[in-house]
């Protein structure tokens, strides 16, 4: 720890935390109770100003080497938090510390009133997001001093009202200000995007899309011919996706409006990858690559990986196979796969990152989530510079953001004995060694080779 106030501010609290929690609370009347959990929400929000400090402190001054990847990662695993929640920390931070002009005067924060509220401990993080919410539907056209009037009124009424009636309040305030009209395409251009939802247990997951009025009027047109009722029907044996369907199709389409079109978007995205069009990502043509084992795929149970971290029910794989053979590749013999290249090739082979896919499956940086589709072949024991060779039992995917971190910023790896990749920061990096296992969830629920795997760790 490193100023000697945080040391004994942070050992006070955890003192009075203790105290207040060795409390007896059985004697509290219902007055009392609620006063007390008044005051405790009011602290809690004082120190969530506290926290922006510290998070904005490490945006000004920390490199990615010394955080062992980016921001984001970093905060996410100092509060235990998910990465989404760990973005909007760090917004939250940007918009409520002091800056710094380029000529390196002091400047307030970008929300004034709203980091006055927040310190006080009269506002909390879910306040500060319906104001976030109410400046993204802000024009860009709006001056300044008005934005600056309808900010401190918004951290004035959440000091007395509760996130979802700030919401109200904010979205009326916007239609009193009169400026529906002022969009421009930049406005517009900021706000869209698309996301997906983490896999349900059920494999299902939750798209959000934000669509500009160029793309929703090119998925009208695309819907109004493939969503119609008798199109794109997966329960028809050859289910109709050129031409109009007969009558006999769309008579027997019992699916609503919405399920339509999702069947819609499935062909359209069947028929970009079956079209040749999309070219080559990381050598190889752009398909879904599903990996398996053979003994699951025999029996027609269990789940198969894609590229892309999609867990996929075996029925949907055998299917996918059957409705297009670009789906699912099989190498009949291992040995016939170049997997082993020594010095012959710096990257790896297309036979390669296909069995990365299916070991690995994404970054193998501890904690991180990115997507084998999204990683780039590393040599895990030595690099190719320094001599390594590109075999598959020394490469492992790292992706754009950590595996700089191995070549240029001093962070080693290794494989250990159950050939997963270790990563291991320099001196003064306080960021945990050992292996990621987020893509492997099946590993938290083995705790004999999680104990070997955690005493390795602490080898030198």
């Amino acid at each position: 720890m490193g100023s000697i106030e945080v040391r004994d501010g942070l050992a006070g609290m955890d003192a009075a935390v203790t105290t207040l929690a060795d409390t007896r609370l059985d004697t509290l009347d219902t007055t009392d109770r609620v006063c007390a959990l008044s005051a405790l929400a009011a602290l809690t929000r004082r120190l969530a100003a506290v926290e922006n400090e510290l998070i904005a402190g490490l945006q000004r001054q920390a490199t990615p080497a010394e955080l062992g990847g980016s921001l984001t990662d970093t905060v996410a695993r100092a509060t235990l938090s998910t990465t989404a929640e760990a973005k909007r920390r760090i917004t939250d931070a940007e918009d409520t510390t002091a800056r710094t002009a380029l000529d390196g005067q002091p400047l307030p924060p970008r929300l004034p009133a709203t980091a006055a509220a927040l310190a006080a401990g009269r506002i909390d993080r879910a306040h500060i997001r319906e104001i976030h919410r109410f400046f993204d539907k802000v024009p860009s056209a709006v001056q300044f001093d008005e934005r600056e009037r309808a900010e401190a009124f918004l951290a004035e009424q959440a000091a007395k009202l509760r996130p979802n009636e700030l919401r109200a309040a904010a979205d009326h305030l916007l239609v009193f200000m009169g400026h529906e009209d002022q969009y421009t395409e930049a406005d517009r251009a900021h706000r869209r995007g698309f996301s997906w939802s983490h896999q349900e247990p059920d494999g299902m997951s939750k798209g959000v899309l934000r669509a500009t009025p160029a793309l929703r009027a090119e998925l009208d047109a695309v819907l109004a011919a493939w969503a119609a009722p008798g199109k794109c029907n997966p329960n028809d044996e050859t289910p109709c996706v050129d031409g109009e369907p007969d009558a006999a199709a769309v008579d027997r389409d019992g699916r609503s409006a919405n399920q339509r079109r999702h069947d819609a978007f499935s062909a359209v995205a069947r028929a970009m990858l079956a079209s040749g069009q999309l070219g080559v990502h990381n050598g190889l043509p752009a398909t879904i690559i599903v990996t398996t084992t053979l003994q699951e795929l025999q029996a027609s149970t269990g789940k198969a990986y894609t590229g892309g971290g999609t867990e996929l029910p075996m029925r949907d794989v055998i299917r996918m196979a059957a409705h297009a053979n670009h789906y699912l590749v099989i190498f009949d013999g291992a040995t016939e796969l170049p997997l082993w290249l020594g010095r012959t090739r710096r990257t790896a082979s297309p036979g390669q990152r296909i069995v990365m896919y299916a070991r690995d499956r994404g970054c193998t940086f501890p904690g991180c989530t990115m997507p084998g589709y999204q990683c780039e072949a590393h040599h895990a024991e030595c690099d190719w510079k320094d001599g390594g060779l590109t075999n598959i039992d020394d490469l492992a995917f790292g992706c754009w953001i950590h595996h700089p971190l191995a070549t240029n910023h001093g962070w080693t790896t290794r494989k250990d004995p159950y050939g997963r990749c270790e990563w291991r920061p320099p001196p003064g990096v306080h960021h945990p060694a050992g292996t990621n296992n987020y893509h492997h969830p099946e590993r938290y629920l083995d705790p004999p080779k999680r104990a070997e795997t955690a005493q390795d760790d602490e080898s030198p």
